[in-house]
């Protein structure tokens, strides 16, 4: 993590939540820039998908650099980030490479 960039976080099957993931990790460092989030966000089935709204518009206000949902996200909630933040967006597959 370089402080300068922001923070990277990665997570395996949000279950805790991609927001609170983010919003523990800043409390923890100090650190209030997002430079990416990249892994599974836990927003597919319906018992989730009303939280895939707002979980974008936390997205948004964070400002990631790069935004990478992985397989438990869900194809909504993907295609919700794909669109609000195409800028940060990034689809992951097998054998993705991240330089940070």
């Amino acid at each position: 993590m370089s402080s300068r960039k922001g923070l990277v976080i990665l997570t395996g099957c949000g279950h805790a939540g991609a927001i609170n993931t983010v919003r523990q990790a800043q409390a923890l460092t100090g650190v209030e820039r997002v430079h990416a989030i990249i892994g599974g966000f836990h927003l597919s089935g319906p018992l989730f998908e009303p939280i895939i709204a707002p979980t974008v518009a936390a997205l948004e206000s964070l400002q990631p650099e790069l935004i990478v949902p992985a397989h438990c996200t869900g194809w909504k909630a993907v295609h919700a980030i794909a669109r609000a933040l195409p800028q940060a967006f990034v689809q992951n597959s097998v054998g993705t490479r991240f330089v940070l």
